[in-house]
């Protein structure tokens, strides 16, 4: 007995010291923590969001997600710099292992996306399980916050378990710990890993509450910056195409849930999407206002990573980029300026080659996590799934036309219509995190990653492998779980190969 106390009190301190330094900024307000003996407070039976200010300031910290390193920066560099759609660019081998398929369990960049990943989803469980007792808000707006938190962290999770396959799944708020409930908590303070098709069911069940209880979509801007029951069955859709044993029905389902709803429409323009004077367009389903200026906008720092002079930057456009693009979409997508940057990749160029869907560098710049034409190619993927060629190649056309494209050729089997519809993707979403997603769901990461090739000259006739292209392997799908993380709690594992 004497030892399991002096065991407890260890982990009161570790336990303590977390509580501390990782909760939002509204939950360390709230926990106001006295020094640790064997017990924080306020005890865990304490209502923490007592009223509307608090509610309120616990909901921003929900959507204050979206201002930090992992989606103003890290996502784009997953999914974009990981892929053939940019190469790492600027510096840091942390970053590097990334871009060449060669990260370990130490690199930085994978620590920080796990703590921060988990952090949101901390933010979030603040809000769904104590809004609803709070004092001087209306039962709508109780439902709505509840609503909106459930589809973060849906989407949380959603961006955790395409990154590490198996997940922790902490719903509880922890603020106290002591003898008596230790046993209780110990599960939320050192969880396990959850099998991914958990993780995709507690997934699904956030957004059907989002469903049930987020803001309505209207086409007004406003909405398009909030958590809205339009984001839910967007996000339902690429989750029940990106699942194990994908459910292509659904799929549909939820895609036209979005494309039938009369609430969005493609932008006759394509340029306007990113030229920064149509935020929040008919577009747009989900994005993050981030103009600070704005309620509920955040500050939009991330262009500044990507895009300038000053500096090298982050996200390279890749030659095979800057080959595929249409004459339209590349005006959009890479803007050429003179430098004295040094790059492996364009070295006899005049001037070097930047990302230029975001263009705002005053920290008021806005990204889209869905807009419509992601959904229509993502229901264009279900129908080649499930056979229907012609339909699948439709919706490709109806994208396309947009940019003053001719048709492609019909698809002649699913695969050949599951590579025509990458290949917009490819184009279409450049530089919006979701190509190394993309290729991951349809099982084509090594197959397309692995034939990389850049040319060193403005002769495209020179095409020279990418030289650690053949780094990628099954394992490398999945990035490690941090080193720091496993030592810190001895329920995790490690993913295979590292």
């Amino acid at each position: 007995m004497k030892k399991s106390n002096i065991y407890k009190k260890i982990v009161f301190f570790s336990v303590s010291i977390l509580l501390l330094t990782s909760c939002s900024d509204i939950t360390d307000n709230l926990l106001n923590t006295e020094p640790i003996t064997d017990e924080i407070s306020p005890p865990q039976t304490e209502q923490l969001i007592s009223n509307a200010v608090e509610a309120e300031l616990a909901m921003k910290s929900c959507n204050n997600s979206f201002g930090i390193e992992y989606w103003q920066f890290d996502y784009f560099f997953l999914g974009d710099a990981g892929s053939d759609v940019a190469y790492s660019g600027a510096d840091g081998d942390d970053f590097f292992q990334i871009d060449e398929y060669r990260t370990i369990a130490t690199d930085y960049v994978v620590a920080r996306d796990w703590n921060w990943l988990n952090d949101f989803v901390k933010r979030c469980n603040l809000v769904i399980n104590y809004a609803d007792k709070a004092e001087g808000l209306s039962q709508e707006r109780k439902d709505e916050m509840i609503g909106e938190a459930s589809l973060i962290r849906a989407m949380t999770r959603f961006q955790a378990v395409q990154t590490w396959g198996d997940f922790p799944l902490v719903n509880e708020t922890v603020t106290s710990i002591n003898n008596d409930n230790f046993d209780q908590l110990y599960p939320s303070l050192y969880p396990v890993r959850k099998p991914v098709s958990e993780v995709y069911d507690a997934i699904i069940a956030d957004c059907e509450v989002a469903l049930a209880k987020a803001p309505r979509s209207t086409t007004a801007a406003a909405s398009k910056f909030r958590a809205s029951k339009g984001a839910a069955n967007a996000l339902l859709a690429k989750v029940y195409a990106t699942m194990p044993n994908p459910d292509w029905a659904k799929c549909i389902q939820y895609s036209n849930a979005v494309i039938n709803s009369g609430k969005y429409s493609l932008m006759p323009d394509f340029d306007d999407l990113f030229n920064n004077l149509h935020d929040g367009n008919a577009e747009s389903i989900w994005e993050v206002n981030g103009n600070p200026l704005d309620v509920g906008g955040i500050n939009g720092w991330c262009t500044n990573v990507f895009l300038g002079s000053n500096w090298k930057k982050f996200n390279t456009p890749s030659h095979t980029l800057n080959l595929a693009l249409d004459a339209k979409r590349k005006l959009s997508t890479i803007k050429l300026f003179p430098t004295t940057f040094a790059d492996p990749y364009w070295t006899s160029y005049t001037k070097f080659p930047n990302p230029w869907r975001m263009r705002a560098t005053d920290g008021s710049q806005n990204f889209y996590i869905f807009r419509l034409a992601d959904i229509i190619l993502l229901k264009a993927e279900a129908l080649a799934h499930t056979g229907d060629l012609t339909g699948a190649m439709t919706l490709v056309n109806q994208i396309r036309t947009r940019v003053s494209l001719a048709n492609v050729e019909p698809a002649v089997s699913e695969d050949d219509a599951i590579n025509k519809i990458l290949k917009e993707r490819f184009v279409e979403l450049a530089f919006e995190g979701h190509r190394w997603f993309d290729l991951k769901r349809e099982g084509k990461s090594i197959e397309i990653l692995s034939q990389q090739t850049y040319n060193p000259t403005p002769d495209i006739s020179v095409q020279i492998p990418m030289p650690y292209a053949n780094n990628l392997d099954v394992n490398h799908l999945l990035l490690p779980v941090p080193q720091a993380v496993l030592e810190n709690n001895p329920n995790l594992t490690q993913n295979p190969g590292y």
